[in-house]
């Protein structure tokens, strides 16, 4: 955890993104696309155990059909987009003396101008380090992704490709508490639990957002959830620290709305 203790946490940006299929269905997917979609799924059939291919006259089971599995499509940079980003920061208050954890959300039907914005928040604070839960393996290098699809160039902080995990400065919740080991996935909901930290999945998790998008279209309820989720992570790193957790009260919305958390019990 020194590396942790090194970095002064006014410099770190904890984030968080919410990611859905690219369009709302597999029928509504393009031809070529379509047809990527059901090699992608080739792959993820076997990762369920499932070896043989069916004959002609023999479909597959509804649950591994491309349309089926085309609702995990969200979480491939290929196949998917990003909806909201949410973003929280420390700052010192001096005159209270107290620690306040600042919360912003991205969110947008429109990828590139949600995208445009964070990059730019992020090359206007070039010496800013990330912190997100499993953010090496699915949120730096998605953002990193999708902000080429979209022809935006990369702020400093997601400038990693050709690095390998122990290069990047980043921290991530997840990989801290691995201490070494490869094999584990520790959840954040797990953690929050495990410390004591109210949980961010009190109202919808990652397998809802999708549908809340495509079908609900509630874009605010998601951007609710995602700031959860880095104030959870935020209060974790604080944990890892030794350090007390913010409170509620010392948590300040960019929206001026909060966001309510329930304890685990």
């Amino acid at each position: 955890m020194q590396h942790l203790h090194r970095t002064p946490l006014d410099q770190l940006f904890v984030i968080d993104i919410e990611t859905v299929p690219c369009v709302d269905c597999h029928d509504s997917l393009d031809e070529m696309l379509r047809q990527l979609w059901e090699h992608k799924s080739e792959s993820l059939r076997r990762q369920q155990g499932y070896t043989g291919r069916p004959q002609a006259a023999e479909p597959f089971p509804e649950h591994l059909t491309a349309a089926s599995l085309f609702e995990q499509a969200g979480i491939y940079a290929e196949f998917g987009k990003v909806v909201c980003v949410s973003v929280g920061y420390f700052v010192f208050d001096k005159e209270e003396e107290i620690v306040r954890f600042r919360v912003k959300s991205y969110a947008d039907h429109d990828e590139k101008h949600l995208l445009r914005d964070f990059a730019g928040l992020l090359a206007n604070k070039p010496k800013f380090l990330l912190c997100a839960h499993n953010g090496k393996e699915f949120d730096f290098p998605y953002l990193g992704r999708r902000l080429l699809v979209n022809g935006l160039p990369l702020p400093p902080q997601l400038d990693m490709a050709g690095k390998k995990p122990w290069e990047i400065p980043h921290h991530d919740t997840m990989e801290l508490w691995k201490f070494g080991d490869r094999k584990s996935y520790t959840s954040l909901n797990l953690l929050a639990a495990l410390f004591g930290i109210p949980t961010p999945k009190d109202d919808i998790t990652g397998a809802d957002v999708a549908r809340v998008y495509w079908e609900e279209n509630d874009l605010p309820r998601i951007a609710h959830y995602c700031q959860k989720d880095i104030i959870t992570t935020a209060r974790i790193l604080q944990k890892f620290r030794g350090e007390e957790p913010v409170r509620d009260e010392h948590i300040v919305y960019a929206d001026a709305t909060p966001v309510p958390m329930r304890r685990v019990v």
